[in-house]
């Protein structure tokens, strides 16, 4: 029975359809599901390079916002260093200006302290002129007396003289000074 069926079924196939071919339909069904495999795996790549372009727009907005926030901090940064640089140069300027006026005061300070030295010295050239005139008027006057003692010593007797003697060195005093 298998033959005879084999042997009918022989001659259906070369007369039957397009449509009748069970090869047909296992190509529209390949094609189908390598249709809708196509569309399912063309949505799913698109969506990953749709979201893996979102995420490089996203990784390039990034980047932009850091290199503006970047530029930002470095015209900060410059900002800073130029006013640092002010601040420095007039420091540097406040010193000099201190400096001269330090140098000038102190050579103000050194004059006063020569001039200051120069009185003293003056003052003590003067103290020793004093000392030295009033050595020489008391030595002076002790040899006016030891010569007037003398002189009357011989000049005159042992009693007249001491009344002499004592009245010239009482008015010897006055006279000198």
């Amino acid at each position: 029975m298998g033959s005879a069926w084999a042997a009918g079924t022989e001659g259906v196939a070369e007369h039957t359809s397009f449509f009748a071919n069970p090869e047909t339909w296992v190509a529209v069904g390949f094609l189908l599901f390598v249709a809708l495999l196509g569309k399912l795996l063309w949505t799913r790549i698109s969506a990953l390079l749709d979201k893996r372009s979102a995420d490089i727009a996203r990784a390039l907005g990034d980047a932009e916002r850091l290199r503006t926030d970047a530029l930002r901090a470095k015209a900060d940064a410059q900002r800073t260093l130029d006013e640092a640089t002010a601040e420095a140069e007039a420091i540097v300027a406040q010193a000099r200006e201190e400096a001269q006026r330090m140098q000038h005061h102190a050579a103000q300070h050194l004059e006063t302290a020569i001039a200051l030295r120069e009185q003293q010295a003056l003052d003590r050239i003067a103290q020793s002129e004093a000392a030295a005139a009033k050595h020489v008027r008391d030595m002076a006057v002790d040899l006016a007396l030891t010569a007037t003692r003398s002189l009357l010593r011989e000049q005159v007797g042992t009693g007249s003289a001491e009344k002499l003697v004592s009245e010239a060195i009482a008015e010897l005093p006055r006279k000198l000074h």
